[in-house]
Protein backbone atom coordinates (compact mmCIF):
# COMPACT_ATOMS: atom_id res chain seq x y z
CA UNK A 1 0.00 0.00 0.00
CA UNK A 2 2.87 2.38 0.80
CA UNK A 3 4.30 1.80 -2.69
CA UNK A 4 0.89 2.59 -4.21
CA UNK A 5 0.73 5.86 -2.30
CA UNK A 6 4.25 6.83 -3.38
CA UNK A 7 3.46 5.90 -7.00
CA UNK A 8 0.35 8.13 -7.02
CA UNK A 9 2.34 11.06 -5.67
CA UNK A 10 5.15 10.39 -8.18
CA UNK A 11 2.68 10.46 -11.08
CA UNK A 12 1.27 13.73 -9.76
CA UNK A 13 4.75 15.31 -9.67
CA UNK A 14 5.65 14.02 -13.15
CA UNK A 15 2.43 15.34 -14.73
CA UNK A 16 2.87 18.65 -12.92
CA UNK A 17 6.44 19.02 -14.18
CA UNK A 18 5.39 17.93 -17.68
CA UNK A 19 2.79 20.71 -17.88
CA UNK A 20 5.42 23.23 -16.79
CA UNK A 21 7.91 21.93 -19.37
CA UNK A 22 5.30 22.21 -22.14
CA UNK A 23 4.41 25.73 -21.00
CA UNK A 24 8.06 26.81 -20.96
CA UNK A 25 8.62 25.48 -24.46
CA UNK A 26 5.42 27.06 -25.74
CA UNK A 27 6.17 30.49 -24.26
CA UNK A 28 9.81 30.42 -25.40
CA UNK A 29 8.60 29.93 -28.97
CA UNK A 30 5.71 32.40 -28.73
CA UNK A 31 7.72 35.26 -27.21
CA UNK A 32 9.95 35.36 -30.32
CA UNK A 33 6.97 35.82 -32.64
CA UNK A 34 4.77 38.83 -33.29
CA UNK A 35 3.70 40.57 -30.08
CA UNK A 36 0.06 40.23 -29.00
CA UNK A 37 -1.72 42.90 -26.90
CA UNK A 38 1.61 44.14 -25.53
CA UNK A 39 4.42 46.17 -27.00
CA UNK A 40 7.34 44.15 -28.36
CA UNK A 41 9.44 44.89 -25.27
CA UNK A 42 6.64 44.12 -22.80
CA UNK A 43 5.68 40.97 -24.72
CA UNK A 44 9.22 39.62 -24.44
CA UNK A 45 9.45 40.67 -20.79
CA UNK A 46 6.14 38.98 -19.92
CA UNK A 47 7.31 35.82 -21.70
CA UNK A 48 10.59 35.80 -19.79
CA UNK A 49 8.70 36.25 -16.52
CA UNK A 50 6.31 33.38 -17.31
CA UNK A 51 9.27 31.09 -18.14
CA UNK A 52 11.16 32.07 -14.99
CA UNK A 53 8.09 31.35 -12.84
CA UNK A 54 7.64 27.90 -14.37
CA UNK A 55 11.31 27.03 -13.92
CA UNK A 56 11.00 27.95 -10.26
CA UNK A 57 7.85 25.81 -10.08
CA UNK A 58 9.77 22.80 -11.43
CA UNK A 59 12.52 23.20 -8.84
CA UNK A 60 9.87 23.58 -6.13
CA UNK A 61 8.16 20.38 -7.33
CA UNK A 62 11.44 18.46 -7.06
CA UNK A 63 11.99 19.73 -3.51
CA UNK A 64 8.40 18.87 -2.56
CA UNK A 65 8.89 15.36 -3.95
CA UNK A 66 12.10 14.84 -1.98
CA UNK A 67 10.34 16.07 1.15
CA UNK A 68 7.40 13.76 0.51
CA UNK A 69 9.69 10.71 0.21
CA UNK A 70 11.54 11.80 3.34
CA UNK A 71 8.34 12.29 5.34
CA UNK A 72 6.84 8.99 4.24
CA UNK A 73 10.09 7.08 4.65
CA UNK A 74 11.30 8.23 8.05
CA UNK A 75 10.30 11.84 8.75
CA UNK A 76 6.89 11.27 10.30
CA UNK A 77 8.10 8.44 12.54
CA UNK A 78 11.15 10.47 13.60
CA UNK A 79 9.05 13.55 14.35
CA UNK A 80 6.50 11.55 16.35
CA UNK A 81 9.29 9.91 18.35
CA UNK A 82 10.80 13.32 19.14
CA UNK A 83 7.60 14.78 20.61
CA UNK A 84 7.04 13.45 24.11
CA UNK A 85 4.09 14.91 26.01
CA UNK A 86 1.95 13.41 28.75
CA UNK A 87 -1.12 15.05 27.28
CA UNK A 88 -2.13 13.17 24.11
CA UNK A 89 -3.93 16.16 22.56
CA UNK A 90 -0.89 18.39 23.09
CA UNK A 91 1.39 15.75 21.59
CA UNK A 92 -0.77 15.46 18.45
CA UNK A 93 -0.88 19.24 18.05
CA UNK A 94 2.91 19.50 18.51
CA UNK A 95 3.63 16.81 15.90
CA UNK A 96 1.32 18.28 13.24
CA UNK A 97 2.47 21.85 13.85
CA UNK A 98 6.10 20.66 13.85
CA UNK A 99 5.46 19.14 10.43
CA UNK A 100 3.91 22.40 9.19
CA UNK A 101 6.72 24.55 10.61
CA UNK A 102 9.46 22.41 9.01
CA UNK A 103 7.75 22.60 5.62
CA UNK A 104 7.27 26.36 6.02
CA UNK A 105 10.95 26.90 6.82
CA UNK A 106 11.99 24.86 3.78
CA UNK A 107 9.70 26.94 1.55
CA UNK A 108 11.16 30.26 2.81
CA UNK A 109 14.04 30.39 0.26
CA UNK A 110 11.50 30.03 -2.56
CA UNK A 111 9.37 32.83 -1.13
CA UNK A 112 12.46 35.02 -0.78
CA UNK A 113 13.64 34.22 -4.32
CA UNK A 114 10.24 34.95 -5.82
CA UNK A 115 9.93 38.27 -4.00
CA UNK A 116 13.45 39.71 -4.05
CA UNK A 117 14.89 38.12 -7.19
CA UNK A 118 12.09 37.39 -9.69
CA UNK A 119 9.63 40.12 -8.71
CA UNK A 120 12.47 42.58 -8.17
CA UNK A 121 13.90 41.86 -11.61
CA UNK A 122 10.56 42.32 -13.37
CA UNK A 123 9.50 45.41 -11.43
CA UNK A 124 6.79 43.98 -9.18
CA UNK A 125 8.39 44.07 -5.75
CA UNK A 126 7.86 47.24 -3.74
CA UNK A 127 8.41 45.65 -0.34
CA UNK A 128 11.45 46.20 1.85
CA UNK A 129 13.26 43.36 3.57
CA UNK A 130 11.97 44.61 6.92
CA UNK A 131 8.37 44.58 5.63
CA UNK A 132 8.78 41.08 4.21
CA UNK A 133 10.24 39.74 7.46
CA UNK A 134 7.41 41.38 9.43
CA UNK A 135 4.76 39.87 7.11
CA UNK A 136 6.43 36.46 7.28
CA UNK A 137 6.58 36.50 11.08
CA UNK A 138 2.92 37.59 11.37
CA UNK A 139 1.88 34.80 8.99
CA UNK A 140 3.99 32.33 10.95
CA UNK A 141 2.41 33.28 14.29
CA UNK A 142 -1.09 33.20 12.80
CA UNK A 143 -0.38 29.76 11.35
CA UNK A 144 0.80 28.49 14.74
CA UNK A 145 -2.17 29.88 16.66
CA UNK A 146 -5.00 29.19 14.21
CA UNK A 147 -3.41 25.97 12.95
CA UNK A 148 -3.14 24.62 16.50
CA UNK A 149 -6.81 25.34 17.11
CA UNK A 150 -7.82 23.56 13.90
CA UNK A 151 -5.59 20.56 14.71
CA UNK A 152 -7.06 20.39 18.22
CA UNK A 153 -10.58 20.43 16.73
CA UNK A 154 -9.83 17.55 14.34
CA UNK A 155 -8.04 15.63 17.11
CA UNK A 156 -11.13 15.95 19.33
CA UNK A 157 -13.38 14.73 16.51
CA UNK A 158 -11.18 11.74 15.66
CA UNK A 159 -10.97 10.79 19.32
CA UNK A 160 -14.73 10.91 19.91
CA UNK A 161 -16.53 9.87 16.72
CA UNK A 162 -16.53 6.66 14.69
CA UNK A 163 -17.40 8.58 11.54
CA UNK A 164 -14.62 11.04 12.33
CA UNK A 165 -13.85 11.75 8.68
CA UNK A 166 -17.39 13.00 8.00
CA UNK A 167 -17.49 15.28 11.04
CA UNK A 168 -13.94 16.46 10.33
CA UNK A 169 -15.07 17.43 6.85
CA UNK A 170 -17.99 19.41 8.33
CA UNK A 171 -15.60 21.12 10.74
CA UNK A 172 -12.99 22.03 8.10
CA UNK A 173 -15.66 23.16 5.65
CA UNK A 174 -16.98 25.47 8.36
CA UNK A 175 -13.45 26.82 8.88
CA UNK A 176 -13.15 27.52 5.12
CA UNK A 177 -16.44 29.47 5.13
CA UNK A 178 -15.34 31.39 8.25
CA UNK A 179 -12.01 32.30 6.65
CA UNK A 180 -13.84 33.69 3.61
CA UNK A 181 -15.97 35.81 5.93
CA UNK A 182 -13.06 37.15 7.99
CA UNK A 183 -10.41 37.46 5.26
CA UNK A 184 -10.83 41.22 4.60
CA UNK A 185 -10.82 41.99 8.32
CA UNK A 186 -7.67 39.90 8.90
CA UNK A 187 -5.86 41.58 6.00
CA UNK A 188 -6.81 45.00 7.33
CA UNK A 189 -5.75 44.07 10.86
CA UNK A 190 -2.35 42.54 10.12
CA UNK A 191 -1.23 43.38 6.59
CA UNK A 192 -2.87 46.00 4.36
CA UNK A 193 -4.12 49.31 5.64
CA UNK A 194 -7.69 49.80 4.42
CA UNK A 195 -9.15 53.30 4.21
CA UNK A 196 -12.60 54.34 2.99
CA UNK A 197 -12.62 55.47 -0.63
CA UNK A 198 -12.20 59.28 -0.63
CA UNK A 199 -13.29 59.90 -4.21
CA UNK A 200 -16.96 60.72 -3.63
CA UNK A 201 -17.86 60.61 -7.32
CA UNK A 202 -16.29 57.18 -7.80
CA UNK A 203 -17.83 55.97 -4.54
CA UNK A 204 -21.28 57.03 -5.75
CA UNK A 205 -20.76 55.29 -9.11
CA UNK A 206 -19.67 52.07 -7.39
CA UNK A 207 -22.70 52.14 -5.08
CA UNK A 208 -24.94 52.71 -8.11
CA UNK A 209 -23.52 49.54 -9.66
CA UNK A 210 -24.02 47.62 -6.41
CA UNK A 211 -27.64 48.76 -6.19
CA UNK A 212 -28.29 47.35 -9.66
CA UNK A 213 -27.34 43.85 -8.50
CA UNK A 214 -28.60 44.03 -4.91
CA UNK A 215 -25.08 43.82 -3.50
CA UNK A 216 -25.06 45.13 0.08
CA UNK A 217 -21.61 46.10 1.33
CA UNK A 218 -20.19 47.50 4.55
CA UNK A 219 -18.23 49.96 2.43
CA UNK A 220 -15.77 50.59 -0.39
CA UNK A 221 -12.15 50.57 0.78
CA UNK A 222 -8.73 51.26 -0.71
CA UNK A 223 -5.80 49.00 0.15
CA UNK A 224 -2.26 50.38 0.29
CA UNK A 225 -1.04 47.33 -1.62
CA UNK A 226 1.52 49.40 -3.55
CA UNK A 227 3.86 49.31 -0.55
CA UNK A 228 4.40 45.61 -1.30
CA UNK A 229 3.59 45.00 -4.95
CA UNK A 230 2.99 46.82 -8.24
CA UNK A 231 0.29 44.44 -9.52
CA UNK A 232 -3.29 45.58 -10.01
CA UNK A 233 -6.15 43.87 -8.20
CA UNK A 234 -9.48 44.21 -6.43
CA UNK A 235 -11.64 41.83 -4.45
CA UNK A 236 -15.01 41.45 -2.79
CA UNK A 237 -14.66 39.70 0.54
CA UNK A 238 -16.90 38.39 3.28
CA UNK A 239 -20.50 37.28 3.54
CA UNK A 240 -23.72 39.02 4.54
CA UNK A 241 -23.24 42.42 6.16
CA UNK A 242 -19.49 41.77 6.45
CA UNK A 243 -19.00 42.10 2.68
CA UNK A 244 -16.44 44.68 1.58
CA UNK A 245 -15.32 46.06 -1.74
CA UNK A 246 -11.53 46.45 -1.64
CA UNK A 247 -9.62 48.23 -4.40
CA UNK A 248 -5.83 48.16 -4.62
CA UNK A 249 -4.43 51.68 -4.83
CA UNK A 250 -2.48 50.51 -7.87
CA UNK A 251 -5.76 49.70 -9.63
CA UNK A 252 -7.19 53.17 -8.96
CA UNK A 253 -3.97 54.76 -10.19
CA UNK A 254 -3.75 52.84 -13.49
CA UNK A 255 -7.39 52.48 -14.61
CA UNK A 256 -9.78 55.21 -15.69
CA UNK A 257 -13.06 55.54 -13.79
CA UNK A 258 -15.03 53.79 -16.55
CA UNK A 259 -12.48 50.95 -16.75
CA UNK A 260 -12.53 50.55 -12.98
CA UNK A 261 -16.33 50.40 -12.98
CA UNK A 262 -16.19 47.75 -15.72
CA UNK A 263 -13.87 45.62 -13.58
CA UNK A 264 -16.15 46.02 -10.57
CA UNK A 265 -19.14 45.22 -12.80
CA UNK A 266 -17.40 41.94 -13.65
CA UNK A 267 -16.95 41.18 -9.93
CA UNK A 268 -20.58 42.06 -9.26
CA UNK A 269 -21.48 39.62 -12.02
CA UNK A 270 -19.89 36.89 -9.91
CA UNK A 271 -22.02 37.99 -6.97
CA UNK A 272 -25.24 38.12 -9.02
CA UNK A 273 -24.64 34.60 -10.36
CA UNK A 274 -23.75 33.19 -6.93
CA UNK A 275 -20.29 32.18 -8.13
CA UNK A 276 -18.70 32.49 -4.70
CA UNK A 277 -21.12 29.88 -3.38
CA UNK A 278 -20.48 27.63 -6.38
CA UNK A 279 -16.73 27.87 -5.73
CA UNK A 280 -17.18 27.07 -2.07
CA UNK A 281 -19.35 24.09 -3.03
CA UNK A 282 -16.57 22.82 -5.32
CA UNK A 283 -14.03 23.22 -2.52
CA UNK A 284 -16.45 21.37 -0.26
CA UNK A 285 -16.67 18.52 -2.77
CA UNK A 286 -12.88 18.29 -2.88
CA UNK A 287 -12.62 18.28 0.91
CA UNK A 288 -15.35 15.66 1.19
CA UNK A 289 -13.50 13.40 -1.26
CA UNK A 290 -10.23 13.95 0.59
CA UNK A 291 -11.66 13.10 4.01
CA UNK A 292 -13.62 10.19 2.57
CA UNK A 293 -10.48 8.66 1.08
CA UNK A 294 -8.24 9.18 4.09
CA UNK A 295 -10.93 8.18 6.52
CA UNK A 296 -10.92 4.70 5.04
CA UNK A 297 -7.25 3.91 4.44
CA UNK A 298 -6.23 0.28 5.01
CA UNK A 299 -4.20 -0.42 8.16
CA UNK A 300 -1.50 -2.01 6.00
CA UNK A 301 -0.30 1.50 5.09
CA UNK A 302 0.43 2.34 8.72
CA UNK A 303 2.12 -1.01 9.28
CA UNK A 304 4.41 -0.44 6.30
CA UNK A 305 5.27 3.02 7.63
CA UNK A 306 6.03 1.52 11.04
CA UNK A 307 3.54 3.81 12.80
CA UNK A 308 0.31 2.96 14.54
CA UNK A 309 -2.80 4.89 13.37
CA UNK A 310 -3.07 8.19 15.24
CA UNK A 311 -4.84 11.51 14.68
CA UNK A 312 -1.59 13.33 13.88
CA UNK A 313 -0.69 10.77 11.20
CA UNK A 314 -4.05 11.12 9.49
CA UNK A 315 -3.77 14.91 9.51
CA UNK A 316 -0.24 14.89 8.09
CA UNK A 317 -1.26 12.50 5.31
CA UNK A 318 -4.19 14.78 4.49
CA UNK A 319 -1.87 17.79 4.22
CA UNK A 320 0.66 15.88 2.10
CA UNK A 321 -1.95 14.68 -0.38
CA UNK A 322 -4.12 17.78 -0.61
CA UNK A 323 -2.07 19.13 -3.58
CA UNK A 324 -2.59 15.82 -5.40
CA UNK A 325 -6.37 15.91 -5.13
CA UNK A 326 -6.34 19.63 -5.87
CA UNK A 327 -4.42 18.95 -9.09
CA UNK A 328 -6.89 16.21 -10.06
CA UNK A 329 -9.88 18.43 -9.29
CA UNK A 330 -8.42 21.51 -10.96
CA UNK A 331 -9.54 20.69 -14.53
CA UNK A 332 -13.13 20.32 -13.31
CA UNK A 333 -12.95 23.45 -11.18
CA UNK A 334 -11.24 25.27 -14.04
CA UNK A 335 -13.99 24.45 -16.54
CA UNK A 336 -16.65 25.73 -14.13
CA UNK A 337 -14.61 28.79 -13.19
CA UNK A 338 -13.82 29.76 -16.78
CA UNK A 339 -17.52 29.52 -17.67
CA UNK A 340 -18.31 31.77 -14.71
CA UNK A 341 -15.71 34.30 -15.87
CA UNK A 342 -17.30 34.58 -19.31
CA UNK A 343 -20.70 35.15 -17.71
CA UNK A 344 -19.27 37.75 -15.33
CA UNK A 345 -17.60 39.53 -18.28
CA UNK A 346 -20.95 39.61 -20.06
CA UNK A 347 -22.70 41.13 -17.06
CA UNK A 348 -19.84 43.53 -16.41
CA UNK A 349 -20.11 44.87 -19.94
CA UNK A 350 -23.89 45.19 -19.58
CA UNK A 351 -23.66 47.02 -16.24
CA UNK A 352 -21.32 49.51 -17.85
CA UNK A 353 -24.06 50.58 -20.25
CA UNK A 354 -23.17 51.79 -23.73
CA UNK A 355 -19.50 51.16 -24.35
CA UNK A 356 -19.24 48.88 -21.33
CA UNK A 357 -17.69 46.04 -23.33
CA UNK A 358 -15.03 48.40 -24.70
CA UNK A 359 -14.18 49.70 -21.23
CA UNK A 360 -13.89 46.18 -19.83
CA UNK A 361 -11.70 45.15 -22.77
CA UNK A 362 -9.47 48.19 -22.21
CA UNK A 363 -9.23 47.31 -18.52
CA UNK A 364 -8.26 43.71 -19.33
CA UNK A 365 -5.54 44.96 -21.68
CA UNK A 366 -4.15 47.23 -18.96
CA UNK A 367 -4.23 44.39 -16.42
CA UNK A 368 -2.25 42.22 -18.83
CA UNK A 369 0.27 45.00 -19.40
CA UNK A 370 0.72 46.08 -15.78
CA UNK A 371 0.76 42.55 -14.36
CA UNK A 372 3.06 41.35 -17.16
CA UNK A 373 0.74 38.44 -17.93
CA UNK A 374 1.86 36.59 -21.02
CA UNK A 375 -1.28 36.31 -23.20
CA UNK A 376 -0.51 32.90 -24.74
CA UNK A 377 -0.35 29.49 -23.03
CA UNK A 378 -0.13 25.85 -24.01
CA UNK A 379 -3.58 24.15 -24.08
CA UNK A 380 -2.51 21.47 -21.59
CA UNK A 381 -1.33 24.18 -19.19
CA UNK A 382 -4.63 25.99 -19.52
CA UNK A 383 -6.47 22.72 -18.85
CA UNK A 384 -4.66 22.06 -15.57
CA UNK A 385 -3.98 25.55 -14.24
CA UNK A 386 -6.27 28.26 -15.60
CA UNK A 387 -9.21 29.40 -13.47
CA UNK A 388 -9.78 32.31 -15.88
CA UNK A 389 -10.11 31.97 -19.65
CA UNK A 390 -7.09 33.18 -21.64
CA UNK A 391 -7.40 36.94 -21.99
CA UNK A 392 -7.48 36.69 -25.80
CA UNK A 393 -10.56 34.47 -25.60
CA UNK A 394 -12.21 36.89 -23.18
CA UNK A 395 -11.54 39.80 -25.53
CA UNK A 396 -13.00 37.87 -28.47
CA UNK A 397 -16.16 37.20 -26.43
CA UNK A 398 -16.38 40.94 -25.78
CA UNK A 399 -16.22 41.56 -29.53
CA UNK A 400 -12.63 42.82 -29.65
CA UNK A 401 -10.60 41.99 -32.75
CA UNK A 402 -7.28 40.57 -31.53
CA UNK A 403 -6.05 39.71 -35.02
CA UNK A 404 -4.89 36.39 -36.42
CA UNK A 405 -2.65 34.35 -34.15
CA UNK A 406 -0.98 31.27 -35.60
CA UNK A 407 -0.98 28.90 -32.62
CA UNK A 408 -0.43 25.83 -34.77
CA UNK A 409 3.21 26.80 -35.23
CA UNK A 410 3.72 26.68 -31.47
CA UNK A 411 2.10 23.40 -30.46
CA UNK A 412 4.10 20.20 -30.78
CA UNK A 413 7.43 22.06 -30.95
CA UNK A 414 7.77 23.02 -27.31
CA UNK A 415 9.82 20.26 -25.74
CA UNK A 416 13.20 21.32 -27.09
CA UNK A 417 12.85 25.01 -26.25
CA UNK A 418 13.22 24.97 -22.49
Amino acid sequence: MLMTVVTIYTLFVLVSIYTSVMQIGYVNLAKRKKAVLLSDADFLKAGNYAVAKEKMSIVSSFIDYIMFIAWMGFGISYLSGSMIFENDALMNIAIVMGFIVINSVISLPFAYYEKFVLDEKFGFNKSTMAQWIKDTLISFVMTLVLGSLVVWGIYAIISNFDLWWLWSFVFIFGVVVLINMLYPAFRAMFFDKLTPLQDEKLDAEIKRLMDKTGFVSSGVFVSDASKRDARLNAYFGGFGKAKRVVLYDTLIEKLSTKELLAVLGHELGHFAHGDIYKNIALVGAMLFAMFGIFGNLPESLYLEMGISPAPYLLMILLILFMPVLGFIMMPIMGIVSRHNEYEADKMGSELGGEGGAVELANALKKLVTENKSFPLSHPIYIFFHYTHPPVLERLKELGVDVGNIDKSSLEGKCEANI
